[in-house]
């Protein structure tokens, strides 16, 4: 297939990239490469898959050096013109969206980037499949949208009406969206509420790049709700694997669905919702004691209370991808954490 990816310099997209291209898709890759982090990162993520640094430029299309079926075009979302054009020239058999303004903190500071970013350049990626022939789209949703439920584990079959933060919010705006598409012109949208991804190449605003980093350089970490936190952390191989077995495997219909007791994870329209998570929570600070164990070294602890907009336990209920897709994510912590402190030291050189 001919597949476009969004956030392609992003953590997941660029490990996405990587599986589609080792068994022969070929793939386009956008990013905007913001500075919500450190741009090196995305840069060093798109060296790795042959994209020369100096060669790139915006709106212009670069052919990676090491994998002829990779081409990456820097290129924002909200920029409807350049993604029209971008459809319409490419033709694509599938697209995955995993570009987005991320965090939950950031936010608070800066809400209108998730609104350019998740919400207008979300609606410039639905425009781009209707009207260009694109019947498969999956897209990247949250855990985050859970906000105030309290049931566990979360299910897809759950109502989430209550986001606690701008960023969830957003998230949960891109599944209503992606539906109305769905039902008004037949394209098929998979929406994948990650929960907490992790491993090499990972964001540096994630508790395990925060956690590492500070351990190293001999620094306290910030331990919020003094600790009493459970996340359902999920690998980035487990994370890709889900994907892309949602994208070989497009949303239908539900010919079960009603609209008098509606099922939030399906419908009558080519839609549906996934979770994708580890299904075994891990408490805050047994995660904290993988770390040391990877790093052969306690880490100074600076405890602090909850902060605005998170939410103190995630799980994820992956019974419908465990039946649909015939696969549960497995990695245990301490093994994926030893695959990133190992990627840390040597990107790194500490």
């Amino acid at each position: 297939m001919k597949i476009l990816i969004t956030g392609a310099a992003g953590f997941i997209g660029y490990h996405l990239a990587q599986q589609l291209l080792a068994r022969g898709d070929e793939v386009v890759g956008i990013d905007s490469l913001n500075d919500y982090y450190d741009p090196r990162l995305k840069y060093g993520r798109l060296t790795s898959a042959g994209i020369n640094e100096a060669d790139i430029a915006y709106n212009q299309p670069v052919v990676s050096q090491s994998q002829k079926n990779y081409r990456f075009v820097k290129l924002k979302l909200e920029d409807r013109d350049a993604i029209n054009t971008l459809f319409a020239a490419e033709k694509f058999d599938a697209v995955c969206n995993l570009a987005a303004q991320a965090g939950v903190r950031y936010s608070l500071q800066n809400p209108m980037a998730y609104i350019d970013s998740n919400v207008v350049g979300f609606v410039n990626i639905l425009e781009g499949c209707r009207h260009h022939g694109v019947q498969n789209l999956s897209f990247a949703s949250s855990s985050s949208v859970y906000g105030l439920n309290q049931e566990f584990p979360f299910s897809t079959h759950h109502n989430v009406d209550h986001p606690i933060s701008l960023y969830a919010a957003t998230k949960k705006s891109n599944e209503l969206m992606a539906h109305a598409y769905s039902h008004l012109f037949g394209i098929a949208t998979t929406g994948l509420r990650f929960f907490t991804v992790y491993g090499p190449w990972g964001r540096p605003d994630m508790a395990l790049f925060l956690f590492t980093k500070a351990a190293l350089e001999g620094k306290p970490i910030d331990v919020f709700n003094n600790g009493d936190l459970l996340r359902d952390f999920t690998y980035i191989d487990d994370i890709v694997e889900g994907v892309v077995r949602v994208m070989d495997n497009q949303a239908k219909g539900n010919s079960g669905w009603s609209g008098l007791q509606p099922d939030p994870s399906s419908s009558s329209a080519p839609y549906k919702i996934y979770n994708i998570g580890n299904n075994q929570p891990v408490k805050l600070m047994d995660f904290i004691r993988a770390i040391e164990t990877a790093l052969g070294k306690e880490i100074q602890k600076n405890f602090l209370p909850m902060q605005p907009g998170h939410v103190h336990c995630t799980y994820a209920d992956v019974s419908d991808l465990v039946e649909n897709m015939n696969y549960k994510p497995d990695t245990p912590v301490q093994k994926g954490i030893d695959k990133f402190v190992a990627w840390y030291r040597g990107f790194y050189r500490v």
